[in-house]
This record gives C-alpha cells, structure tokens and sequence, in this order.
C-alpha cells in the first residue's frame, strides 16, 4: 500500500515538507509506503472549465497535474500539505487540485485523504477546511488526528519543533494506516464498494 503526498509549497524543503515527512515516518513504521509529490515553484495553470479533459487527464500538459493524477490512480491514499498564505491555501495548490479532481476525479473515489496545513500563526484552519472539501466532493474518506492537522513554523526547519504538530503528524499517519488496512481487510472479505448514481445535476430551482 502507498500513500501519495503532494506538497503544496514552492519550497521544496520547506516546514510543509518537513511536517509531510514526519507522516511519511510514521506510515514506514506502520508498513506503508509513501512519496512526496514536489508542486515546485513553477507556473501552475487555474482550470477554465473548458470541458476538454481526456482519458489522459487535463488537455494542459505544461504542467505536473496529468503526472500527479496518473501517480494518484495508483495510490491507496493522500495527504494533501499546504503553507498558509493569508490565512487561506497557497493558491498553486488550489489551482493545481482544481485541475486534478476535475479531470481525474475518479482516481481519488473511495480512497482516504488527509490536509495538512503549515502556518506561522493563523489561518491553519480555514486552509485545512478549504482541502478538505476536496475530499467531501469526490466519494473520500477524510482522515482525521488527535487534533486539527496543523503545524507550526516560520523559518525553515520549526516546524520540528513544534512539539505538538509533530505528534498530531504521527497520529493522522498511524489513524491513516489503519484505515488502509481496514480497507484491504474488507475488499478480501468480499465487501464491495458502494453504488454510485450519476447524471442528475441541478442547476437551478424552478
């Protein structure tokens, strides 16, 4: 089993990748693989709801969303980590999961996921609830910790000391791979997914 991370931050080795590893550590001690999917520093495109999306993914191939959602088809879960810019999301994460969940939606169903949200001080949990709403939208399963998935930490490298994110890090990590092996216990023993239904989208009210 394996856990797909994304780090939202442009900083490759940054306080949102250090609070990604220390769930990464965990889930090794629990069995689990995981990668950290770099979202880097360059130019990430918004969805324009242009409507062409394709078997490959997004028609727009001058970026690492079509990378990223061929990596998630093969992933058993996510974790989604972002620095807090104005209390809210960087916005490349943003644009970047819009275009990912509305190609590749389907590549994320009835899987778990978990945001991470890194902030000096404030704005943690307005980011942590805007990734989560991913999540609502596209049949996951949210994975929760012993306290709201944030860190804390400004210059690179504080957020290891921040005593209580760290744990709250390994906490989502064991509660993650627990619901994985869950997972896999139920599909051996026959349970299968549920049925979806598809089609009606409402508009408006008449």
């Amino acid at each position: 089993m394996k856990v797909l991370m994304l780090n939202g931050s442009a900083h490759a080795h940054g306080n949102t990748y250090r609070s990604l590893t220390e769930v990464g550590r965990q889930l090794e001690k629990e069995g689990i693989e995981y990668e950290i999917f770099q979202l880097g520093g360059a130019p990430v495109r918004d969805c324009i709801g242009c409507g062409k999306c394709t078997g490959e993914g997004c028609i727009f191939r001058d970026d690492a969303v079509n990378e990223f959602v061929a990596k998630a088809r093969e992933a058993d879960g996510f974790v989604f980590g972002t620095p807090v810019y104005y209390a809210h999301p960087s916005g490349r994460i943003l644009s970047f999961l819009d275009r990912a969940f509305y190609c590749g939606g389907r590549a994320f169903a009835f899987k778990p996921g978990a945001a991470v949200a890194v902030t000096r001080r404030g704005g943690a949990s307005a980011s942590f609830d805007a990734l989560n709403k991913y999540f609502g939208i596209s049949q996951m399963i949210t994975v929760g910790s012993t306290y709201w998935n944030q860190v804390h930490g400004c210059v690179e490298g504080e957020a290891e000391q921040d005593a209580e994110g760290m744990q709250t890090m390994r906490n989502l990590a064991r509660n993650m791979a627990w619901l994985l092996k869950c997972m896999r216990a139920g599909k051996a023993a026959g349970v299968t997914l549920p049925e979806t239904e598809r089609g009606s989208r409402t508009n408006f009210i008449r």
